[in-house]
């Protein structure tokens, strides 16, 4: 089938819809990693024109959510210090820690400043040399270029009073996660086309093949999803179990390769705590040594704080896909986007989230 280019065309999207249901003569599960694939499903009710024998199940791709709790509290503790300027993404100010969140922390007057990327915190810490400014860098392959040029650029510019909190995580780890527990219901992955566009698709090739899950490289767009089902349902249907690219016009199978070197000229790969899931082997960055005067961890010394999970929450087993966000016993009731339980249900990219603003409120 030929793919229409206009991915706004709604007719174009019908067709692929008829295409998954005439292909599909099983049950299979698919999941997004892209939280923001989530939302698009869950807001163009994609979900609900697929067949029944097609679930979908919502990944670990929320960088906000999989932020551990400890990395929470680590940035509730420095932007508690009267000399230091915390600079966050505003998506991250109302994830709770173990007590309370970032906001509360504004609110009893920390320095708490809202930035859109982190060359704006360097700008902070050059305008403000007798205080410390430490951005709360998260996030996938996605962010992790940026931050990586942040750290680079406070290195040529001297700046001693800028660190970098790091939460940088990566994505065929936790797939490989996934599909190696005994409790996977996983057969396919839409993986997600931004970090793709960075890292390329090749890293996929072999996790496809080891355990026999097709993964198709996805945009963001309603075609560009029902196109990403249907490539991944013709698989499964064909038994075949490769990686299909459907965003060719961002993605190609090497990514960014100058952007990769920036990554491995800043980062290390280290195990990695996801919340909610655990330690996932070898699915973390952390700063070389070179760069350790740019880790807050290191500079504050941090290693002291640890932090506990929220028990009644049950966001880990969604972002494993064990669970759907309705199934959970406080959702909707004691946990909501005003009073979230967890960082599924505040982050902008959650599926707790989604399903509370397309399900309930929609």
């Amino acid at each position: 089938m030929k793919f229409d280019r206009d991915f706004r065309d709604a007719s174009a999207v019908k067709k692929y819809i008829q295409a998954v249901h005439e292909i599909t003569d099983q049950p299979w599960t698919i999941m997004e990693i892209c939280g923001g694939q989530t939302h698009a499903f869950l807001r163009y009710g994609i979900d609900a024109l697929l067949p029944e024998e097609i679930s979908l199940l919502h990944g670990p791709g929320c960088p906000v959510c999989v932020t551990p709790v400890e990395k929470i509290d680590k940035a509730i503790y420095l932007a508690s210090q009267r000399d230091i300027i915390l600079c966050s993404f505003g998506d991250m100010v109302r994830v709770p820690g173990s007590d309370e969140d970032l906001l509360s922390v504004k609110s009893k007057g920390g320095n708490i400043r809202i930035v859109y990327s982190p060359t704006d915190a360097l700008t902070i810490a050059e305008e403000h040399p007798h205080k410390q400014v430490v951005f709360f860098g998260i996030g996938f392959e996605t962010t992790a270029p940026a931050n990586a040029m942040a750290v680079l650029q406070a290195e040529a510019k001297q700046l001693d009073n800028f660190s970098l909190l790091s939460s940088q995580v990566l994505v065929p780890p936790a797939m490989e996660a996934i599909l190696s527990s005994g409790t996977n219901m996983v057969n396919g992955f839409l993986a997600a086309g931004h970090v793709c566009t960075v890292m390329g698709y090749h890293e996929y090739i072999p996790i496809a093949e080891k355990y026999q899950s097709p993964v198709v490289v996805t945009g963001f767009e309603p075609l560009d999803l029902v196109q990403g089902v249907y490539l991944c349902v013709r698989q499964l249907q064909d038994k075949c179990f490769g990686v299909e690219n459907q965003y060719k016009r961002s993605v190609t199978k090497e990514g960014n390769r100058p952007a990769q070197r920036t990554l491995q000229k800043v980062y290390k790969v280290v195990d990695q705590k996801w919340r909610g899931i655990g330690i996932i082997p070898q699915s973390g960055l952390a700063l070389q040594d070179e760069f350790a005067q740019f880790d807050a961890e290191k500079k504050f010394d941090l290693g002291h704080i640890s932090a506990r999970e929220n028990q009644e929450c049950l966001s880990g087993l969604v972002l494993q896909g064990r669970n759907k966000p309705h199934e959970c016993p406080n959702f909707g009731t004691r946990c909501t986007p005003e009073h979230p339980l967890g960082a599924t249900m505040v982050s902008s990219e959650g599926a707790c989230a989604a399903y509370y603003r397309y399900r309930v409120e929609g």
